[in-house]
């Protein structure tokens, strides 16, 4: 149980590592799936969690990177999660498949403009960071409502684990990528009520040892 029996305890979970990662593009919403690397991260994080936690839900993004990462982990406590569209990456629109490197020489106006302003400023046919806070607001306050004074695992992306965290500090979030948020990690957030988040830990990965290390993260923030 969380500290009593009103608080939910939500660990986030970011998916495990892709071939997209890998070479640092923008996948968004195009549905990548891990690679064997990213498996053997969600293994470690699963031996992790299994046997020292009573893990009541697991929810996860409907996208298969998440899906996958959340059936490893969920697995030893015989429960499946529950895929949710709110816990999806951002939308990248066109700049899916690229590099940070090929949209800035592809998109150099929009692109200046949004790693400023990311929360208003629309890639194109993608969505803006703000419309990524608000779904993810909403889907995480229905898991809180949902379990209170229990454990939840959300299993997500690097883009709407920086949204539920930045808004549980209220942080402005135009700032996004200053929160680093590595494949196969591990926050906690306790929410004693749905819009009141308190971080307990942040982007662990000390389950990975040194043969797992993390793989860099994209500078732009692109997941």
């Amino acid at each position: 149980m969380a500290g009593d029996n009103t608080v939910c305890r939500v660990y986030l979970v970011r998916h495990g590592v892709t071939e997209w990662n890998q070479s640092l593009r923008y996948q968004g919403q195009t549905d990548i799936p891990l690679c064997d690397y990213g498996r053997r991260q969600a293994a470690r994080l699963a031996a992790r969690l299994a046997g020292r936690l009573k893990v009541d839900a697991f929810y996860t993004s409907d996208l298969s990177r998440a899906a996958e990462t959340a059936a490893i982990v969920a697995a030893p406590h015989g429960l499946a999660a529950k895929p949710q569209a709110a816990f999806r990456e951002m939308n990248f629109g066109r700049w899916e498949g690229l590099t940070a490197v090929e949209v800035r020489e592809r998109f150099p106006a929009v692109y200046r403009d949004w790693l400023d302003h990311p929360l208003g400023v629309r890639p194109p046919d993608g969505e803006t960071y703000a419309e990524v806070a608000e779904r993810t607001r909403r889907g995480l306050a229905e898991v809180v409502v949902s379990h209170p004074g229990r454990n939840v695992v959300v299993v997500a992306h690097g883009g709407a684990i920086r949204c539920i965290i930045g808004t549980a500090l209220g942080m402005d979030l135009n700032l996004f990528w200053k929160l680093r948020t590595d494949n196969a990690s591990l926050s906690i957030v306790d929410y004693p009520e749905p819009d009141r988040g308190i971080l307990l830990l942040f982007n662990d990965v000390s389950h990975l040892p040194a043969d797992l290390p993390p793989v860099p993260a994209n500078p732009s923030g692109g997941a």
